[in-house]
């Protein structure tokens, strides 16, 4: 579901910048006789602009502290007039309470709890479940008729090496290549074309020309094989969002299963449907 993948990626971003308060958290300044924590300057240093991490240690940290004295200074300014007596404030304040409790809900366990490990026995979980995809190595001679293409068929019948013609005679991108196209699976050419090319052996090249929308082929397989799975390292980072949008649905569903819901609000409710449903979809 797309709105509770975002919920996911905005809980894994608010709790990636925590940390634990030492237990012997140092005073760093006074505020109005009131202490400032190594703990808080922390917190504010990985709150920063993601701006900010370019710049050196020393400046971050500098910033980080300028940020918090400067939000220390206006939230006793704030204590003074009242306002946090305000009963909107109360409300927001009970809302950023919530919220963090359940991002150090999370957190505790799901997140510090997910290790490599577990990573790497879902990517063997998903490589052994794939069915490997076909691919094949191809060159091509790309010219502007039919007759072109013809004459060029009749030279590598005469044994005229293919990656010479291809560089005198194509033009395509990769005919300074020797018309090189590399590795491709299917769906990565134009029907007409990969028709053709993966009708071929490897070693064969197409006795017709080939026409396209860009013109006249003469099209040569090198080889065919099963596409190679992704390393580890290459996907590690997507399969770990995935077990942790999969483990924060989990724990939302085990926290409806134990707590009842309901929203009051019947157009609200609504809305919760459709999003429900489209999600499903």
């Amino acid at each position: 579901m797309p709105w509770r993948a975002a919920i996911v990626a905005l809980t894994i971003c608010a709790g990636a910048g925590a940390a634990a308060q030492d237990a012997e958290d140092k005073v760093i300044a006074t505020i109005g006789g009131k202490p400032v924590y190594q703990s808080e300057l922390t917190f504010a240093e990985s709150d920063l602009d993601p701006q900010f991490s370019r710049l050196p240690a020393d400046q971050r940290t500098a910033a980080a502290l300028s940020a918090l004295l400067d939000i220390k200074l206006m939230a006793q300014q704030a204590e003074g007039a009242g306002l946090g007596k305000d009963e909107a404030f109360q409300r927001r304040l009970s809302f950023l309470k919530d919220r963090a409790l359940h991002n150090e809900y999370f957190r505790t366990k799901v997140v510090d709890g997910l290790t490599d490990d577990a990573v790497r026995a879902r990517y063997e979980q998903e490589i052994a479940a794939t069915e490997p995809e076909q691919e094949i190595k191809a060159r091509h001679i790309l010219v502007d008729s039919e007759e072109q293409a013809k004459a060029i068929i009749a030279d590598l019948d005469g044994g005229t090496d293919f990656v010479e013609l291809a560089k005198e005679k194509s033009t395509g991108p990769s005919g300074p290549q020797g018309g090189d196209l590399g590795y491709f699976t299917r769906g990565r050419m134009v029907p007409e074309f990969e028709e053709a090319a993966f009708a071929l052996e490897p070693g064969s090249y197409t006795k017709e020309p080939i026409k396209t929308q860009f013109g006249w082929h003469v099209i040569k397989v090198e080889d065919r094989r099963d596409t190679p799975p992704p390393q580890f390292e290459q996907v590690a980072d997507q399969i770990r969002r995935v077990l942790l949008q999969e483990q924060y649905l989990a724990l939302i569903q085990e926290a409806r299963d134990a707590i009842e819901v309901e929203v009051t609000d019947q157009d609200l409710q609504s809305l919760l449907d459709k999003a429900n449903a489209q999600g499903q979809n």
